[in-house]
């Protein structure tokens, strides 16, 4: 289980400075939908399975939707640099990488399909505690958040009907 804990946190930390130091922004918008992905793994090695199913459905596909809108729209075309053959060493490193990667999630995963289902304490992670949470306690965070991207939104807008002038 720990192999899958830290397969998934290296893929997280990864990807997401693949998001930040990426020139072409959909690149960078793929990567980051890695990232949710690898959160989304670490959030059902936590038995959060509501927070990672939100994971998937709101961020790696609404969200990750409208960050594509955006990019699409604002036209942000780079020069794509020439596709260079890539070597044998990069092959030999890649494939490495994917079979020792694919050997680690495998031994994570045994370890969790064998050991014993712990019981939880009632009312740990499901929808209603989760969303009293997030209504109550979390509420202004969860608000800000919506004007955020809201403002994003517009934002972009703009600057790309003052592009099209």
């Amino acid at each position: 289980m720990e192999y899958l804990f830290y397969s998934l946190a290296a893929v997280a930390l990864i990807s997401g400075a693949l998001v930040v130091f990426q020139t072409h922004p959909l690149r960078s918008a793929l990567w980051l939908i890695v990232n949710f992905f690898a959160v989304a793994g670490l959030y059902l090695l936590a038995h959060a399975e509501f927070i990672a199913a939100i994971q998937i459905i709101v961020y790696a596909g609404a969200i990750m939707v409208l960050f594509l809108f955006v990019i699409m729209l604002l036209n942000l075309r780079q020069p794509e640099e020439e596709l260079a053959r890539p070597r044998l060493g990069l092959k030999i490193a890649g494939i490495t990488v994917a079979v020792l990667s694919a050997v680690l999630i495998g031994m994570g995963l045994a370890k969790v399909v064998l050991k014993p289902v712990t019981e939880l304490p009632v009312g740990l992670g499901n929808t209603e505690s989760v969303a009293r949470l997030l209504f109550t306690d979390y509420l202004l965070p969860f608000e800000v958040t919506s004007v955020l991207l809201l403002v994003a939104i517009v934002g972009s807008v703009v600057l790309a009907k003052a592009k099209l002038r």
